[in-house]
């Protein structure tokens, strides 16, 4: 008898395709694609046009001249992943080396060294962003602050930075921390696509109206980090130095950093997250609970990025542990 050969996930029982998942998830990331532009101008255009030319480029020569396979450029999940490393680093002028080293490492490492495409065990966009994270720290966290209008800076080339609310929190800054409205929109310094609530929220509707994605993982990510926040800042009155009540301070953890952006784009990611429901709801609850942890007694100011890893590398063991009903039991 003949074996069986399995592809690689995703597996897509419908009509839909691989290609036109991914490039739906591409026009989900629109809306914060254009709020990073009006904050933050040219540089956030240029550094997400180069992210995302590296990529494609990087997973074309691979597969052409290293893999020797056919080549699957076109089926938008390069585009996903250059789109998602540009949403992970700050818009300054000097990262563009920088980012075309963090593509390779994304699609090289993170996605082309398992495979391609279905076989990767971890999201390549947060690979190369941890992977620059740990080795260029300084460039890094050198955050670009917005303009006080939109379209403010377009033209410009050259910003002021500042810190990110997570590390005015951490270096007990917080009577500069920004007002609900300003989190909600985007104006903060941050990475260029995390910025903005709304616009992700957004971007995720769309996701959840087309199916590409559930809404166990951000729903029980979100809600484990709001209730993780609540309760240490009760727990621990030294952390909450802010002077809000203790929901105020969940809240405004939630909208400061990477969880909106991490919780709706990166752990949905459907290669490197559960299969099953119920293993999708324990990721997601893993994602918050580390992600919270780190954020008060790591060394970074942010854990989304850390989390998100840790729970693709327990993503097969969660596939084992809650596996889908089979048909007819």
């Amino acid at each position: 008898m003949k074996l069986l050969n399995v592809s690689g996930s995703p597996h897509v029982h419908s009509d839909e395709s691989t290609k036109k998942i991914m490039w739906r998830v591409n026009i989900a990331l629109v809306p914060a694609f254009l709020v990073s532009i009006a904050y933050f101008g040219i540089n956030a255009l240029l550094v997400s046009l180069i992210s995302v030319a590296a990529c494609v480029l990087f997973q074309w020569l691979i597969e052409k001249f290293i893999m020797k396979v056919p080549t699957t450029i076109c089926d938008g999940s390069a585009v996903v992943t250059g789109l998602l490393l540009s949403f992970n680093v700050p818009a300054t002028c000097d990262m563009m080396w920088l980012v075309i080293l963090g593509a390779l490492v994304a699609i090289g490492i993170g996605k082309m060294s398992f495979g391609g495409l279905g076989k990767n065990r971890f999201n390549p966009a947060l690979v190369g962003r941890v992977f620059l994270l740990i080795s260029f720290p300084v460039q890094m966290t050198t955050w670009p602050t917005p303009s006080g209008k939109i379209f403010g800076n377009f033209a410009s080339t050259d910003v002021v930075t500042g810190a990110t609310p997570l590390g005015l929190i951490k270096e007990g800054g917080a009577e500069a921390l920004p007002q609900v409205w300003d989190l909600l929109i985007g104006h903060m310094g941050g990475s260029l696509g995390e910025v903005s609530a709304i616009a992700i929220l957004i971007g995720a509707i769309y996701l959840l109206c087309t199916r590409v994605i559930s809404w166990h993982i951000p729903v029980t990510f979100i809600g484990t980090a709001f209730v993780m926040v609540l309760i240490l800042a009760a727990a621990d009155p030294t952390w909450n130095t802010t002077g809000m009540c203790a929901g105020e301070f969940a809240l405004n953890q939630i909208l400061m950093g990477g969880i909106m952006l991490g919780a709706c784009f990166m752990a949905t990611d459907m290669v490197t997250s559960p299969m099953a429901k119920t293993g999708q709801l324990v990721f997601g609850f893993g994602c918050g609970l580390l992600t919270i942890i780190i954020r008060r007694w790591g060394a970074y100011p942010e854990g989304v990025s850390f989390a998100i890893l840790l729970m693709n590398a327990v993503t097969p063991l969660l596939n084992r542990w809650f596996q889908p009903k089979r048909f007819a039991c």
